[in-house]
């Protein structure tokens, strides 16, 4: 009976163990704040080096546990986090609304989740170096800029590495 003890003891405490393991992996992250993703003068894209403030148009910024990355444009930070080591759900993604941001000045009051925006390739319009996508909360907004310039509109999972750099390769250099 005694042995009965042991082995159920010894499996309790494995499948404990196992609980602890999975329910460290899962830590949640607190929805960023505004100051927190505010752009300043002296922020540098995370990919590029530029001073991000030096151009129009939406920029990104991610949020991870090890802190926020920003970004000069939505093409730089999905570019970045379309890499297979940054790929993660625990990252949380946004863009400028540019449905109700100024081009060029966005307002880091209109930051949303980038896994719910629609984007517009092909607008013309001018931004950071390579692919401009601008980002919209609203679909209607993103449409009517798309039937406007001809773009066409895109929702995250519509984007990946290779449609950005077959539109960087198609797009003139904007600075």
């Amino acid at each position: 009976m005694n042995r009965v003890y042991v082995k159920t003891g010894r499996w309790l405490a494995g499948v404990l163990v196992c609980l602890a393991l999975v329910a460290c992996g899962k830590t949640e992250l607190p929805p960023a704040s505004k100051a927190t993703l505010a752009f300043h003068p002296s922020d540098e894209c995370h990919v590029c080096g530029m001073v991000i403030t030096d151009f129009p148009g939406p920029k990104g910024a991610a949020v991870a546990a090890g802190g926020v990355k920003k970004f000069c444009s939505p093409a730089e930070m999905l570019g970045w986090w379309l890499q297979p080591e940054n790929h993660r759900a625990d990252v949380q993604l946004y863009v400028h609304d540019m449905g109700r941001s100024h081009w060029n000045t966005p307002d880091d009051e209109h930051l949303i989740d980038a896994r719910s925006a629609y984007f517009v390739l092909g607008s013309g319009l001018t931004g950071a170096m390579g692919v401009v996508l601008a980002s919209f909360s609203d679909a209607q907004a993103a449409e009517k800029l798309a039937r406007d310039t001809g773009g066409r509109v895109l929702r995250l999972e519509d984007i990946d590495q290779k449609l950005l750099g077959q539109a960087t390769a198609m797009s003139p250099m904007s600075h």
